[in-house]
């Protein structure tokens, strides 16, 4: 498991209310990332509700609709402050790891018909290079070692359970679609095995509709 050294921790107010926030440095790549926690979050009692969310420029600080991230990471801090537990935000995994320059050469690929899985493979690069080894350590350095983890990606829970951390249930990020990013959706689900099951209708729906319309 990664070696990771907590800072201070402070209180950060926001719009969802106040947080409980530590900066953590990832011992092995100097990466630093940042914990916001529910204030009087009860880590014995039960198993805390945690997102483990990735770091998104264009999503998190800019709202970009290509993908889901800032509105999952919006509806994380809102379900944390409700439930209790924290958001684990991991920083230098833009991108499914490949960082930022790659991901706007992914984003070109795109919009010329490939996918975001083919897209990667085109420039070379991993379809997803991300690890939680860092994230699995601030849960422990937190006491924390149980838990309900916020997302729907399997993978996520398979590298938590391998560093020791023990995810009780999965509960499911749901964001709805846009027009922007179904496709982007789509390939999750289908490609990358993302729980994705609030989008099942309305897609296998889009075949009958179009043929409605031209009828």
């Amino acid at each position: 498991m990664s070696a990771v050294t907590g800072g201070p921790v402070v209180t950060i107010p926001t719009a969802y209310g106040p947080f409980t926030a530590q900066a953590w440095t990832d011992a092995a790549s100097g990466v630093e990332h940042l914990t916001m926690s529910a204030p009087g979050t009860d880590i014995a009692d039960g198993a805390p509700l945690v997102r483990i969310h990735s770091e998104c420029l264009t999503g998190d600080v800019f709202g970009s609709y290509r993908c889901d991230c800032g509105e999952q990471l919006e509806q994380a801090l809102g379900l944390v402050q409700e439930q209790g537990g924290s958001v684990v935000y991991l920083r230098g995994q833009e991108g499914r790891g490949i960082g930022l320059a790659n991901k706007l050469r992914a984003y070109a690929l795109q919009e010329n018909g490939a996918d975001t899985v083919e897209a990667n493979e085109q420039l070379g690069l991993p379809v997803d290079a991300r690890d939680y080894q860092a994230a699995a350590g601030i849960l422990t350095a937190l006491g924390i070692t149980k838990i309900r983890l916020l997302s729907n990606n399997p993978v996520k829970r398979e590298h938590l359970e391998r560093y020791g951390i023990t995810v009780v249930s999965m509960v499911p990020s749901e964001i709805p679609s846009r027009l922007e990013n179904q496709q982007y959706l789509e390939t999750k689900r289908d490609r990358l095995n993302h729980q994705l099951s609030h989008l099942e209708e309305r897609f296998h729906q889009r075949p009958q509709e179009k043929i409605v319309q031209q009828s």
